[in-house]
């Protein structure tokens, strides 16, 4: 694991009066956009997507769908931002940057394979090193030539041919979810459909799965789940252009939450849906457990706690994450400033994330004085005097969050590339400073 190679350094805001109250909008999901994107590309008549979240990720994902023939409008009506997406004929040759973007690693190679022409993937130094090795042998399977020199990584190029005809497959998604939604996306526009079993261990993040099945049946594509949630049947069918607006990303909403569970006070995180698959809808019950009170109005979800300064404490959580890992960084950080041990579980899978989680959560958190002790798929987090130092990121956007939120109430805590946030959450550093200064 090695750091990223930014030397900037951001110095996380200290509060230093009094308890927080604001009402604060989140950005859209990324993980709704990227996936309304795709659907909406193959859909059979244009898509407007409301609000969609503007971000590397997203610029990544809209970009490329554009190099291989979709045609994405930009607009805005009363203020309001809006992509109309125009599915066109997929075309190549083209080349698609994925950046170290997980869903368009994983979910543009099964679109390329629809298209007639060559499409060549590329991305940052980390996205060679992440794993997508599954799809490509289900595209494999389903008669697509890659191109990967037999390293079943990036760079690749995927040799589409007009047309899939689909089929049944096996894939092992236990090391991301999103093996199996790039293949179930792509189902409605085969001839057969694709049949979809999972083999291995338990899938991570299952709500991104139940996300990706709500979706495409919003969509018109017939899905078919067994009880057991290990095989998924989607069948050919016509997606119909939708009128979507895009709701904002949970998960990037733990870190503001937590601005009042560390210094106290009143968040409210606006439009937060009543129903929703995010996983980060699980803050309200995990926060509510280390000692927060959160309630859902139509306003949105405000929590609110005395604080730390205060004297109310955060409470220490033992806590299966293997669904939700992505806010294991933002449970890491208040984990470290409870007032008893917690015990993060079911992690393992981060090791394949924008980093190896596990492993900088570990290092960075006892680099400043804490006491965490890694095991290959859990955290056990002691809590401990922290001091200041350099947080390092590894071009994790999460990581940088978590440092932030440590930095509210230890002095000296300077954050190395803060802009590596903008994967998913832009303007963080100022939206965060404005919050705490």
């Amino acid at each position: 694991m090695t750091s990223n190679q930014s030397s900037d350094l951001w110095a996380a805001p200290l509060r230093r009066k009094g308890p927080i109250v604001a009402k604060v909008e989140i950005p859209g999901s990324k993980s709704v956009t990227n996936r309304a994107l795709v659907l909406s590309a193959l859909a059979d008549s244009p898509s407007i997507l409301r609000r969609p979240l503007i971000s590397r990720d997203t610029t990544l994902m809209k970009n490329g769908l554009v190099a291989i023939g979709v045609g994405i409008n930009e607009s805005l009506h009363e203020g309001e931002l809006r992509w109309t997406i125009s599915p066109n004929e997929l075309i190549g040759p083209a080349l698609v940057d994925v950046g170290n973007a997980g869903t368009v690693m994983r979910f543009l190679p099964p679109v390329a394979a629809l298209a007639n022409g060559a499409i060549s993937f590329d991305g940052d130094a980390r996205s060679h090193e992440r794993p997508i090795a599954p799809v490509i042998r289900a595209l494999e399977k389903l008669g697509v030539v890659v191109e990967h020199d037999g390293r079943y990584a990036l760079p690749m190029v995927v040799n589409g041919t007009g047309g899939l005809r689909g089929g049944e497959i096996d894939i092992d998604a236990s090391a991301s979810s999103q093996f199996l939604s790039a293949l179930l996306l792509i189902g409605p526009s085969t001839l057969k459909g694709i049949s979809a079993r999972h083999t291995g261990s338990p899938l991570p993040s299952m709500p991104h799965i139940e996300m990706t099945v709500a979706m495409l049946r919003d969509f018109g594509a017939e899905v078919d789940v067994d009880d057991r949630q290990s095989t998924w049947r989607v069948h050919p069918s016509r997606l119909v252009g939708k009128e979507l607006v895009i709701e904002p990303d949970l998960s990037n909403a733990a870190p503001f939450l937590s601005l009042a569970m560390v210094c106290g006070g009143s968040i409210t995180i606006a439009d937060w849906p009543s129903s929703t698959t995010q996983p980060g809808d699980q803050l309200r019950d995990i926060f509510g457990a280390m000692g927060a009170k959160v309630f859902l109005t139509d306003e949105g979800l405000t929590l609110t706690s005395m604080g730390i300064s205060e004297g109310e404490s955060i409470h220490g959580i033992d806590i299966d994450l293997h669904d939700v890992g992505e806010l294991t960084p933002a449970i890491a950080a208040l984990a470290a400033l409870a007032d008893s041990p917690s015990h993060l579980r079911g992690i393992g899978h981060l090791r394949l994330h924008e980093t190896d989680r596990l492993a900088a959560l570990t290092r960075e958190i006892n680099a400043l004085g804490g006491k965490v002790t890694e095991e290959e798929t859990a955290l056990h987090i002691t809590p401990a005097s922290l001091r200041a130092g350099i947080f390092h990121t590894y071009d994790d956007h999460r990581l940088a969050t978590a440092g932030a939120v440590l930095g509210l109430v230890v002095d000296g805590i300077e954050v190395e590339n803060i802009a590596t946030t903008a994967k998913t959450l832009p303007d963080f550093a100022s939206m965060w400073s404005e919050l705490v200064e």
